[in-house]
């Protein structure tokens, strides 16, 4: 069975995720059988950049999103879009409406400071509030 699902990708504490379609049977981080986008949840908003004409083609020839890439498809308005696909719409007025209707990507870095050396995570976030 081909699954929808996250690759973790990222540094220690520092996580950041690719949106794949894998073989249900490989690791969580194996050979994908395709890359249709990734997932930052250290951003406000968290980053979520799908290729909905990949994600659309790979639900439709039947592949299963894992629960958390069931909620991101959610948040996204590809599941809805995937069920007028299966209602009959065509996947190229979907693609073209999915592409005309996406969010601006947030800037790349985090909103999360990182603390100094032998400071606390907490100590490093009242700093941050403090100065900006």
């Amino acid at each position: 069975m081909v699954k929808i699902r996250l690759a973790r990708r990222g540094s220690k504490k520092q996580p950041s995720y690719r949106i794949v379609v894998i073989d249900s049977r490989a690791a969580r981080d194996g050979k994908e059988i395709e890359v249709v986008g990734h997932y930052n949840p250290r951003t406000r908003p968290s980053t979520e950049v799908l290729n909905e004409e990949r994600v659309l083609y790979w639900l439709s020839v039947g592949a299963q999103p894992t629960e958390s890439m069931a909620s991101i498809l959610k948040r996204t308005g590809t599941l809805a879009r995937f069920e007028r696909l299966r209602a009959g719409e065509s996947l190229e007025t979907l693609a073209a409406e999915a592409k005309a209707s996406a969010a601006p990507v947030p800037e790349a870095r985090t909103r999360y400071p990182s603390p100094a050396a032998g400071q606390s995570w907490v100590k490093a976030r009242e700093a941050a509030k403090k100065a900006g």
